[in-house]
């Protein structure tokens, strides 16, 4: 089954740590990993029809919620726009999973000891939610489900890189298992800017061919403009005084 990813990750960018500490318990992040983990647990021990069935039901599919879909798909019981939250939840392999967690364990604990505990779950699910409106603005009749905690993530990063852009990242630069530290501002802009370029080369491949599974550009780029607008309305200044 293709299915199009939302991965926070790239092989070039792997992030180790930061040096950001911070003055709360992350509880948020935390549970959010776990939710994930669990959510995954549970698709891997589905059988491949029944997995099929299962990601058209929770995934987001953009055609289903648009009306546009040109061929017939499974039916799901639940309103469409609930896969804009449940889709955050889903992974479509370990690499994909690990990857995500790793960019939500090293990044999401700043953001939300700005945020407050509340605020940053909610920021965190509405920058998901746009992030996956922003892939089917762009592919309005796509067949594909989308699915993965990335567009959620990347608002992460971009309230991170406006936050903390001088906070030191320590990153392996594959294939080179040689460890760097590089500046936020450096490192997350590299990744938003990547992004954004492979959005744009994606608009030379055919819809709905089954080609166009892969990953969700629109929906990394779309999260982080987001998150970097969203975050500050939410008090991202406000909590802790800047160490950047």
């Amino acid at each position: 089954m293709v299915v199009t990813i939302s991965v926070s990750g790239a092989a070039s960018l792997v992030p180790i740590r930061d040096e950001n500490p911070v003055t709360i318990t992350p509880w948020v992040t935390w549970g959010l990993i776990l939710v994930n983990v669990i959510c995954f647990i549970a698709e891997i021990r589905l059988s491949s029809d029944q997995l099929e069935l299962f990601l058209y039901n929770w995934a987001f599919v953009p055609c289903q919620l648009t009306n546009q879909c040109s061929t017939a798909l499974p039916i799901s019981p639940w309103p469409e726009w609930i896969t804009l939250i449940t889709s955050q939840f889903l992974h479509g392999g370990f690499g994909h999973i690990a990857g995500n967690m790793i960019y939500l364990a090293i990044f999401g604990n700043n953001v939300e000891d700005c945020l407050g505990h509340f605020k940053f779950l909610f920021f965190y699910l509405t920058c998901g939610v746009l992030a996956a409106l922003t892939q089917g603005f762009f592919a309005p009749d796509s067949v594909i489900p989308t699915l993965g905690a990335s567009g959620a993530i990347a608002g992460v990063l971009g309230a991170y890189i406006i936050r903390f852009p001088r906070a030191k990242i320590t990153m392996l630069p594959l294939p080179l298992p040689i460890p760097i530290k590089i500046s936020a501002f450096f490192f997350l802009g590299f990744w938003f800017v990547m992004q954004f370029a492979s959005g744009v080369a994606s608009f030379n491949v055919p819809a709905n061919t089954g080609s166009e599974g892969g990953v969700a550009y629109w929906a990394h780029a779309g999260g982080f403009i987001f998150g970097v607008i969203l975050g500050p309305l939410l008090g991202l200044f406000s909590n802790r005084q800047s160490r950047s």
